[in-house]
């Protein structure tokens, strides 16, 4: 009997990485994550299930071993809170790790980048979608999922929708609220990640993934204000610049001001699906539409 496929996973302190750990591990997976500070996973309920190898990706002599005998590896990091600059570090990582995988002889690696596209995206989503290229340049079969706004408790862009709306009965806005996004819950992005391992036809494609629901950043709000039996009036200021707007977005959440002005100058984008490949590479998986995903959310609290 051959012995279990060895899983990477970078980002398992992160939100979408800490998630990923457990449900792989349910599918019996052999789990190794990669971690600045062994310190860091100790609270985890399944630091004992998991391999813990310390590193980081910006430093290719640790990256060796902590990818030695690995077959998938889970890109999961991004530096959007590190301040100036951001976009070239989270470039650099990903071209390191890439270039440190394919030496390593890894087989795939599954990365989690954003939607949009044109070329006027906000810094924040083109260094998503030029890391994914990053990571692609090393010579590894890379699937790149795109998502929008992860809707779950923990997710800097939902946590944000949430303590807006908790915490503001009215709300001034910039002209960008009215761009379109496609939500996602996220049991169903983490249906998608763990698919891939077993889906081969994914690997060096580009998957757009989505909720069922197209809307506007002003929909997710008033539909999470009604949800909650909240009523929000807001009001659109077309003159309110992202810099703004961020301080504006960090003076009423706890969110970081370099985090949250990256998020904010991504509202301008459009983030939606534009073609039907998820579908049919993963017709198993049928993602929920904002409602019920706002529902996951409640019954959590």
């Amino acid at each position: 009997m051959a012995a279990p496929r060895t899983i990477l996973v970078t980002g398992a302190t992160g939100y979408i990485g800490g998630r990923l750990v457990p449900r792989l591990l349910e599918d019996e997976r052999r789990v190794r994550v990669l971690v600045r500070d062994r310190e860091r996973v100790r609270s985890r309920p399944w630091s004992e299930q998991v391999e813990v190898a310390v590193g980081d990706v910006l430093d290719p002599a640790t990256l060796s071993e902590a990818l030695d005998g690995v077959d998938t590896a889970y890109y999961l990091v991004h530096s959007m809170g590190s301040g100036p600059g951001f976009h070239e570090l989270d470039v650099q990582a990903a071209r390191t790790f890439g270039q440190a995988a394919a030496e390593a002889g890894v087989g795939h690696v599954i990365y989690l980048g954003g939607l949009g596209s044109g070329a006027d995206l906000s810094p924040h989503l083109r260094s998503r979608q030029e890391c994914g290229q990053a990571l692609r340049a090393g010579g590894v079969a890379v699937t790149e999922f795109r998502a929008a706004v992860v809707v779950g408790a923990g997710s800097i862009s939902f946590e944000m929708i949430r303590y807006l709306v908790e915490r503001l009965p009215v709300m001034v806005c910039p002209r960008w609220l009215y761009s379109h996004v496609q939500p996602i819950a996220v049991d169903d992005l983490l249906d998608y990640l763990v698919a891939a391992l077993d889906t081969p036809a994914c690997r060096g494609r580009i998957i757009e993934v989505g909720g069922k629901d197209v809307t506007t950043y002003e929909g997710l709000m008033l539909d999470y204000a009604r949800a909650r039996g909240l009523r929000r009036l807001l009001l659109p200021v077309p003159v309110l610049t992202p810099r703004l707007s961020s301080y504006w977005v960090h003076w009423f959440t706890p969110i970081p001001t370099a985090i949250t002005r990256a998020l904010v100058e991504g509202l301008r984008n459009d983030v939606v699906v534009t073609d039907d490949l998820a579908r049919s590479l993963f017709p198993q998986i049928e993602p929920r539409d904002y409602a019920s995903a706002l529902g996951s959310v409640m019954g959590e609290g």
